[in-house]
Formats: structure tokens, C-alpha cells, sequence
């Protein structure tokens, strides 16, 4: 007998008649979409409580309103992965509050600031996607929060999920001085036209957007799942070249350009073709495999035009330039022109953690210096925008009295955190008070060390504080110390470049908590001894010997 023919498994692409779910995930969008609980939170479980909610809805639904159960406290990271989410997890939220584009006004900052005082305990963090994230949030109090955010234009849809996330901008977009173009119209309409639509709230897993005009490329577009990035065309058009397919977790990708010219007006046509094949023609079948990043790695870039052109534009796209380089930091931290001859203040807190207090504070200061402008940044930092130039120095010094620094070192501008274990269910390690005493210290090791270096920690393989493109990454894990004892630790990666290189695993490069300022004081002091002028740390990692990364 001839051997059996091995049939491929189908991908649960709807495209191609795959409509069954193939995952307990697809089944419950499939039941119901997540947009509906909503409405279940504010009529039912606001009023029956916690231990009323229906598990399909606390651990799947409710992250289409933004909402995820945190981490009960005193569960060490080597119970990660070993217990059920109902036995990891405390009976409060973590509420991601969406800040499209970065863009908040006085009284939507002065908001977020009291909802965090009334209901989160004070807490909040920046994020790298320009988003604030409360905690410690009851499901009795998500509704008065939602009418408080939803009173001055915010909202917490969609923040999570398997849909549109927040959708990133320059936070000097309209402002900056040399801009290819101001993408702030163009965000919106795709914001307002799309975010909590039925017709993308069912997508095989999250999807993010990344939108400027911004010399700098602050929102990293090569990571993106799908990205808008500004050029000018032979004819002096202002425009954007479309890149597609980014995405870093265990599996890192750098997005494809698609080598086309995007007009502004066709930017909302564009990317409705483009989120429309990831929901159609998205892998379904495995979580791990549903990004669009893997769809485009098996089409690649040529094919992926062609079905946009011709199954959902109708038209096609002409070709067009790729970006210019990015600057050497990507930020907007420090004082610098704007267009209209004021200035913006951009400054670092500690690694995205701020409170409601100082929010407070900000709003206040923004008031008083600026317009009441205020932005957020991927880098976990803030901008005030609309300053005259005889205000700055003045700003300067009363956002230092809140340990906001206006130009700090190395070590604080270009340090990054997760949530890590503190709250998060994912996380095995500590993160963000691990990264502030790390910050603290190689202050005051190297204080003068002033190249540009990124060092980004991370508390689980998730990659959430973007450790692959950091050039020093540190991916949390349980390691052994020199006792024999499993201890809290981090797998390095090292040299990573955004849209160049991910960084590479040296063989047996880890560390523990207690010995990582050791660490990375010591490859730092051998970069800046052996580094070429003008050579960044991540050319130097790629031509070190091993012994020197160690």
C-alpha cells in the first residue's frame, strides 16, 4: 500500500472556511464577544462582587475593558506557571487606561490622578505603549472610574485583548520642529472610526498599531504589528511608508516594509486592509503562533501587498521611500523648541513608576508653566509641552523636587521596567524595584558614563519591557547562586538594536538579582575602555569577546 498522504493541519484561518474554534480562547470569542461585558460589569458584578463573575469573563472577556486580575502578594516566582490563574490571583484588577497617541489634557491627567488616589491606592505606572495602569482596582468601583475617564474623553476599552491596542504616536506630534508630518488626524480618525467596533474585536491575538511623523521613530515601528512611518516622496509629498509583521515575545520578528507610499487620506483605508487580513487569514489554531508577525514570515512582504492591493483595497499602492535613520535616543526627554517658538520639557521619572500624587503634581505644573498639555512616551516618560522659553529652567527645578529629572543620567533615561512580579501573574521576578536600585547605583559607580545605553528588564520571557532591542536585556528567571540555592535572577541579552539585530544569549550568561549591578557595571566599564569613537554599545557587544560580555 502506497504510505498515507500527510494532510496538513489547517491554521483556523477564516479566509479559507476554517470557522470552528480551535482553542478555548477562540471558543469563548466565538460565544461572546468581549465587548459585551461591559455591560455585565456595571448591571451585575459591580453590584454581586468578585466571586460572582463568570471565569470566561474575569479571565478572557474582561481584558477587552482593560481589566486584569493582579497577582496576589506573597506568591514567589517559582509558583509561576505551576498554579491556575484562579490560585495566583487577588481579587483586584490592573486597569490599563488607553492614552492614543500619547495625548492627554489637564483635566484628563487631573483625572487619571484622582481616580488613582480614590481607587488604586495611589498607584500608577507609565507604560511603553503610553498607557497608565492603575492597580489594586475593585470591580464594585469600575464603574464610577469609567464615568470619571469617560467625563473628559478617556477610556479604558480595548486596552487589552485580542483587538486594536492603543494605538501609539509621537508625543510631539503637531509640535516637534522638524516633523515629517503630523499624524495626529490620522490617529484619530483610525481611533474613532475603529477601537470598539464589532468588526475588529475578534482578531486571533493582540494587534498593535504604531502612527508618526517623528524624526526620532519614538514609536519603535519596527516592532509594531503594523506601523505608519513618515517620509516625503520624489514628488515632495508628505506621506507614510507602511511596515507590517513586528512583534518580539518568545518569537522575536522586526516588521517588513512594504516598499509603498501611503497618503494621509488613505492611512484609516490602509489599515483597516491590513487589520482585516490579520483577522481573516491570522492563525488561529495555536496561541503561540497568532500574531500577525507569523503570517507575515510565511507570506513575506510581496505576497502580503498583493492581497491587501487586491482583495481589500481594490487599488494599488505606489511605491515609495523608506524612512531615514533614527536618532541615537529615540526619547523627548530634556528641553527643546517647538514649531511655535515655546518649548516642550520632557522628563524621566523611575522607570515608569509614578502615583497619583505626583500626578497630581504634574497636572499642577503643567498648568502653571505650560498650556496644561501634558504627553507619555514608549520609554516611560513624560512630556509637558507649551512652555515659554523663560519658564523652562523654573519647570525644571520644580518637577526635581518630585524626583522628575529633566536631564538625567544615562542610567535613569534609558532604563526600563515591566510590572514583574509585584502584580503580574506572568512574572517570576521582581522588576521595578530591582531596576531603580540598579538605576541608583551605577550612578553612582560610573558617574561619568554619558553614552547612549538602554538597559531593559523584564520579569518573564514575555518581552513586555522590550528586552530583545535593549542593549543590555534582562529576561527574568530562577537561577542557582553560588550555594546550590534556586534564587531570583536574569538570563542576559545582549547587543540588541532595534530594526538591526535582537540580542544574542552568550552561553551561560546569567545573573543573579543580587549580583546584576556588578554585572552590568562591569560590561559597561569594558565598553567604555574599549569602545571606537562614536561606537555604540551595540556594535561594540557584536565584536566583543565573549569574555568581555561576561
Amino acid at each position: 500500500m502506497p504510505p498515507a498522504i500527510k494532510r496538513k493541519k489547517g491554521e483556523g484561518q477564516w479566509a479559507l472556511g476554517y470557522r470552528e474554534p480551535l482553542n478555548k480562547n477562540e471558543e469563548n470569542k466565538k460565544n461572546d464577544d468581549g465587548l459585551n461585558v461591559r455591560r455585565r460589569i456595571i448591571d451585575v458584578y459591580s453590584k454581586t462582587g468578585f466571586d460572582s463573575i463568570d471565569p470566561a469573563d474575569l479571565r478572557g472577556r474582561f481584558r477587552w475593558m482593560g481589566l486584569y486580575t493582579q497577582r496576589k502578594p506573597g506568591i514567589d516566582g517559582g509558583k509561576t506557571g505551576a498554579l491556575e490563574d484562579e490560585e495566583l490571583e487577588d481579587k483586584y484588577f490592573m486597569m490599563r487606561v488607553r492614552i492614543d497617541g500619547g495625548q492627554l489634557s489637564g483635566p484628563q491627567l487631573r483625572t487619571i490622578a484622582d481616580i488613582s488616589t480614590r481607587y488604586a491606592r495611589g498607584t500608577a505606572d507609565l507604560t511603553d505603549r503610553q498607557n497608565v495602569q492603575l492597580h489594586w482596582v475593585r470591580i464594585e468601583d469600575v464603574p464610577a472610574i469609567w464615568e470619571a475617564l469617560e467625563g473628559v474623553g478617556l477610556h479604558t476599552m480595548e486596552a487589552c485583548g485580542d483587538v486594536p491596542r492603543t494605538i501609539l504616536g509621537c508625543p510631539l506630534a503637531g509640535i516637534a520642529a522638524d516633523e515629517v508630518i503630523d499624524a495626529t488626524r490620522d490617529l484619530r480618525v483610525i481611533h474613532d472610526r475603529y477601537i470598539g467596533s464589532p468588526e475588529f474585536s475578534n482578531l486571533p491575538r493582540k494587534y498593535k498599531t504604531a502612527l508618526s511623523g517623528c524624526t526620532s521613530h519614538c514609536t519603535v515601528h519596527e516592532i509594531n504589528d503594523i506601523a505608519f512611518v513618515g517620509v516625503v516622496n520624489e514628488a515632495g509629498e508628505t506621506g507614510y511608508q507602511l511596515f507590517v509583521g513586528g512583534g518580539l515575545s518568545t518569537n522575536p520578528m522586526f516588521a517588513q516594509s512594504l516598499g509603498v507610499f501611503v497618503k494621509p487620506e488613505q492611512t484609516s483605508e490602509v489599515w483597516h486592509g491590513v487589520t482585516s487580513i490579520f483577522r481573516d487569514y491570522g492563525y488561529r489554531r495555536l496561541r503561540s503562533r497568532a500574531r500577525l508577525k507569523f503570517l507575515m514570515k510565511d507570506w513575506g512582504a510581496e505576497k502580503f501587498r498583493e492581497v491587501l492591493e487586491k482583495e481589500y483595497l481594490g487599488y494599488a499602492l505606489p511605491d515609495g521611500p523608506e524612512p531615514a535613520a533614527p536618532l541615537s535616543r529615540r526619547d523627548h526627554v530634556g528641553i527643546h523648541p517647538q514649531k511655535d517658538g515655546r518649548f516642550y520639557v520632557g522628563f524621566a521619572p523611575r522607570v515608569g513608576r509614578v502615583n497619583g500624587e505626583m500626578l497630581g503634581a504634574i497636572g499642577e505644573l503643567a498648568d502653571r508653566y505650560g498650556s496644561g498639555r501634558v504627553r507619555t512616551t514608549i520609554e516611560q516618560k513624560m512630556v509637558i509641552l507649551d512652555v515659554p522659553e523663560e519658564n523652562t529652567e523654573a519647570l525644571a527645578e520644580e518637577l526635581a523636587k518630585h524626583d522628575l529629572q529633566v536631564r538625567p543620567s544615562t542610567f535613569r533615561r534609558q532604563t526600563m521596567a515591566c510590572t514583574g512580579i509585584e502584580y503580574c501573574k506572568l512574572a517570576i521576578v521582581e522588576t521595578k524595584q530591582r531596576a531603580m536600585d540598579l538605576m541608583d547605583e551605577l550612578e553612582k559607580r560610573l558617574p561619568d558614563f554619558d553614552q547612549p545605553l538602554t538597559i531593559n528588564v523584564n520579569g518573564c520571557p514575555n518581552a513586555c519591557a522590550r528586552i530583545q532591542v535593549a542593549d543590555i536585556g534582562l529576561k527574568g528567571q530562577l537561577v542557582v547562586d553560588e550555594n546550590g540555592d534556586q534564587v531570583e535572577g536574569f538570563q542576559i541579552h545582549i547587543g540588541g538594536q532595534l530594526g538591526a539585530s535582537f540580542g544574542k544569549k552568550v552561553r551561560g550568561l546569567k545573573t543573579t538579582s543580587a549580583g546584576l549591578t556588578d554585572y552590568v557595571e562591569r560590561v559597561v566599564r569594558r565598553f567604555d575602555e574599549q569602545r571606537a569613537d562614536g561606537e555604540t554599545f551595540a556594535a561594540w557587544a557584536q565584536r566583543a569577546d565573549e569574555a568581555d560580555l561576561k
